[in-house]
């Protein structure tokens, strides 16, 4: 029968006939879509599938004298279990932030039999379960740690079995290098920016100001998205701290005692210009507003409000131990009455957490989904091992080596910053209120 339109894809001969799909890190919205896409493609061409639980915390310990258990540590995917799967919310096979790469921060270190023990569990662990191939699903630290598994097989004596591994790129803070946008983060945006509109009802219906914190570690993706999509009246985020609002700052080490010079937020010049909003806002006839600021702004606060914050298996501070809204609203308050001498309601408000599993849109299933089955058509169809599944244009499937990703030296990968030329970081100054930056108050 001649190919058509219609035709279902054709099979390829492959070796795989069984490969592991693990999620790590935070959730996003269509993760099941990406499962569930990935899942069936393999299903539906003879491979079997196993849905591991929780990221990497069931392989990170394993020991052969201890068999990984289905049901409490992985899951063998079928046709049913993904029935009507890819618009649910959730992830049907759930995640963690476990690091077995944590101890790897250059090449060397791979020969370090310590260091790399962790690396050999997952190996080991993928193995007992006579897995061929490994879909992993994360973000960044995730891809980090995908590209680790590749270079730690690398250095396997030969013969021995290869696990090649893809990986899925994941954030709803959209800082992805080798990919426009992100599954999940539309969603995200739109869910926050519905959060952002209440919150600009209440506030023009009361005559005050929420300061409100987004998520969004390392650039301003999700904040700004949430600022154009929610009518904002000022978005900050990392992208922004630069000339007369960065500064640096000496500070003393507690635990080595050393002094260092670090590059931080110059904090006084980041509100006046907030406050400048409100009195620019004022002078319109408008008392009230919603500033958005980008979460990631807590990495460059001046040392003192860091002090005691906690830092996670990456390296990165415990945001949640900063309260960078709390701080940002008396801030603004305090400077408001300075300049004015009245005082000025500022609701500090912390959004995010609510976005990364709410039900996604179409176009982050669609997304999602090309994801998924650009898993299978890389291992399969293109027998790659070590990429990035990535789209272009109309869901146009690419494949970017995880060496175009991550630094060969440092084994980190880069953030994507949004370029402050770009019209997309225009855009919003074009929305939000326009003030006159000589008008800034010393």
């Amino acid at each position: 029968m001649p190919d058509s339109s219609l035709s279902r894809p054709k099979k390829h001969e492959s070796r795989i006939k069984k490969v592991a799909i693990l999620f790590a890190g935070g959730p996003a919205p269509a993760a099941n879509a990406v499962i569930s896409a990935a899942a069936v493609s393999f299903l539906r061409n003879d491979i079997k599938v196993v849905g591991v639980k929780h990221g990497y915390s069931n392989l990170i310990d394993f020991d052969t004298a201890k068999p990984l258990v289905e049901g409490a540590d992985y899951v063998m995917i079928d046709h049913h279990m993904l029935s009507r799967t890819r618009n649910r919310q959730g992830i049907m096979i759930g995640t963690a932030r476990a690091n077995p790469g944590k101890g790897i921060a250059s090449p060397a270190h791979l020969e370090d039999v310590e260091r790399a023990q962790p690396l050999k569990n997952v190996y080991e662990a993928l193995r007992s379960l006579d897995v061929d191939a490994l879909v992993s699903i994360g973000g960044d630290d995730t891809l980090k740690t995908a590209n680790k598994f590749k270079m730690y097989q690398d250095r396997l004596p030969e013969g021995s079995p290869r696990i090649p591994v893809v990986h899925l790129p994941k954030t709803i803070d959209n800082d992805y290098r080798g990919i426009d946008f992100t599954f999940g983060y539309f969603t995200a945006v739109d869910f926050l920016a519905k959060s952002v509109r209440n919150l600009l009802a209440d506030a023009e219906a009361n005559n005050n100001y929420f300061l409100v914190e987004s998520m969004g570690r390392s650039a301003g993706w999700l904040a700004y998205g949430v600022a154009i999509a929610g009518e904002a009246s000022l978005v900050i985020s990392v992208e922004d701290i630069a000339g007369n609002y960065r500064t640096t700052e000496e500070y003393t080490d507690p635990a080595s005692g050393e002094t260092h010079t670090r590059e931080v937020m110059n904090l006084d010049e980041v509100i006046r210009r907030i406050v400048l909003t409100m009195t620019t806002r004022e002078r319109e006839g408008k008392q009230y507003g919603v500033v958005v600021v980008a979460e990631g702004l807590a990495e460059l606060l001046p040392f003192k409000y860091l002090e005691g914050a906690k830092r996670d298996d990456h390296g990165h501070i415990k945001i949640s131990d900063i309260s960078l809204y709390d701080i940002f609203s008396r801030l603004i308050a305090e400077e408001y009455k300075r300049q004015t001498g009245k005082s000025r309601s500022v609701k500090p408000v912390q959004l995010g957490y609510e976005a990364r599993c709410s039900a996604p849109h179409a176009f982050d299933v669609m997304l999602g989904s090309q994801l998924g089955v650009g898993a299978y058509r890389a291992l399969v169809e293109e027998k790659r091992d070590g990429v990035m599944v990535s789209v272009e244009g109309q869901l146009q499937l690419l494949y970017v080596p995880f060496e175009d990703l991550v630094d060969p030296e440092t084994l980190v990968t880069v953030v994507r910053y949004i370029d402050p030329e770009s019209d997309f970081h225009k855009l919003t100054r074009f929305l939000e209120t326009y003030v006159n930056e000589e008008d800034l108050v010393g």
